[in-house]
């Protein structure tokens, strides 16, 4: 039988980092909510952006961990297979919402209402199939890859780390990855120290209408974004995913060589009540005010400090200590099933709020609070009606009719990741 038609049973999991995804999920959430009244300036949770960094480390520990040793049972095509199953539904069906709701927002997005509907439905169209756009391709005004749902483009990295692990990652020895995770630490260093090596972070200069000169761009001691193709954001998102991602493989290769009858985890660290204190320190590190109150070394200092140790120790604690409670158990697996469909359908309800706020300056704090409040509750109520409702069963589906090779799936959803990554490439070299 083919290597791709062996099914292989999805390992146990770890309970408290299923659970500290969910938290980081809820934070972003908060986050952004907190974007629509600081106006890029520093807010409530204001290193919440990082929750991304700390996706990225969990999402190369467990990759390690749940396929690692599975290489003579699985080809490549098979592993694509099985991620495409894990992560795509999700991308659909948050396309698919933020695509219903992209016009409700349009008075405070304008540049929606200008857009011709080849552009609209070509914008669609990749975005079912995770193609990010360029400039050339904006419909919204923000330059995102993905105009109806701009956290998709985490998931454009997400998909570019399974490739990478699969074609190169995979087949170099341990040594060999921590001397290239070494390496990319320089990178995450060259942003939030404002080093600025490559010259991808120019000063810049306008006039505004007021006849005053603006500057803009330079060094910016952080790691905020990722979400466009310009150049020095693309270079910002591999910074952003290499290290994390890297660093969780190294985690999941080390820990099973560690393993004895007295630390069956092979973790150095352990704690007692690990999920309440690994989820404190969690939700701490994103709330941290900014250091000195600007942009500087010393915020960029603490934001390297975060991802290059406190992130990767966090995730070492949290494969490391176990949960006895079977409430508290419970807790972590609502949070880890909702920890995705939270975080990819969350974002067309914040340009909604954007919006309501904008059209409304001037109504009481109370109104801004309940209708904050609405968005985080209608978010977790929304992804977890999609979880059950779809995304388990979508998956449970492909399971039976594709991983298993039972019965094959239609020609018309039948897409390779050569296909997916040629037209990629031929749509961002001749965008319109």
């Amino acid at each position: 039988m083919a290597k791709e038609n062996v099914y292989l049973e999805s390992k146990p999991r770890y309970e408290i980092l299923d659970g500290l995804r969910g938290v980081a999920s809820l934070m972003v959430i908060l986050f952004h909510l907190g974007e629509t009244y600081c106006a890029g300036r520093q807010q409530w949770i204001n290193h919440g952006y990082l929750a991304v960094d700390f996706f990225f480390v969990l999402s190369g520990f467990v990759i390690g961990y749940a396929y690692d040793d599975r290489w003579g049972k699985m080809s490549i095509g098979g592993f694509f297979k099985r991620r495409l199953t894990r992560l795509h539904p999700m991308v659909v069906v948050s396309n698919i919402i933020g695509t219903c709701l992209f016009f409700f927002g349009a008075s405070y997005f304008t540049a929606s209402l200008e857009i011709p509907i080849w552009k609209f439905a070509l914008c669609f169209i990749m975005g079912m199939f995770i193609i990010p756009c360029g400039r050339g391709l904006d419909i919204r005004g923000w330059n995102e890859m993905n105009s109806f749902n701009g956290p998709i483009w985490t998931l454009t990295f997400e998909y570019i780390g399974n490739i990478l692990y699969a074609l190169v990652f995979r087949h170099l020895p341990t040594v060999a990855l921590c001397i290239i995770c070494a390496g990319t630490a320089i990178f995450t260093l060259d942003f939030t120290l404002g080093w600025d090596l490559f010259n991808m972070l120019p000063v810049k200069e306008f006039i505004n209408e007021a006849g005053e000169v603006v500057t803009y761009g330079g060094p910016q001691y952080h790691v905020k974004g990722g979400w466009s193709l310009d150049p020095a954001q693309i270079y910002l998102g591999f910074t952003r995913l290499l290290y994390p991602f890297l660093c969780g493989l190294i985690i999941s290769r080390i820990l099973p060589k560690r393993r004895t009858a007295e630390n069956p985890s092979g973790s150095p660290i352990r704690l007692k009540g690990g999920f309440i204190w690994t989820s404190l320190i969690l939700i701490t590190i994103l709330s941290v005010p900014c250091i000195t109150g600007e942009d500087g070394v010393a915020n960029g200092l603490y934001q390297a400090i975060m991802i290059l140790v406190a992130f990767p120790i966090l995730v070492l604690a949290g494969a490391g200590s176990t949960i006895k409670s079977p409430a508290l158990a419970k807790v972590c697996k609502f949070l880890g099933d909702i920890s995705y469909p939270i975080y990819i359908t969350h974002y067309p309800l914040i340009y909604l709020h954007m919006g309501f706020v904008a059209e409304h300056p001037d109504i009481p704090t109370w109104m801004h609070v309940a209708s904050g409040a609405g968005v985080f509750f209608f978010a977790i109520i929304l992804a977890w009606g999609v979880f059950k409702a779809y995304d388990e069963p979508t998956r449970q589906w492909l399971t039976e009719h594709w991983l298993k090779g039972e019965q094959k799936l239609p020609m018309w959803l039948k897409v390779t990741a050569g296909e997916l990554v040629l037209a990629a490439v031929a749509l961002i070299i001749f965008k319109p």
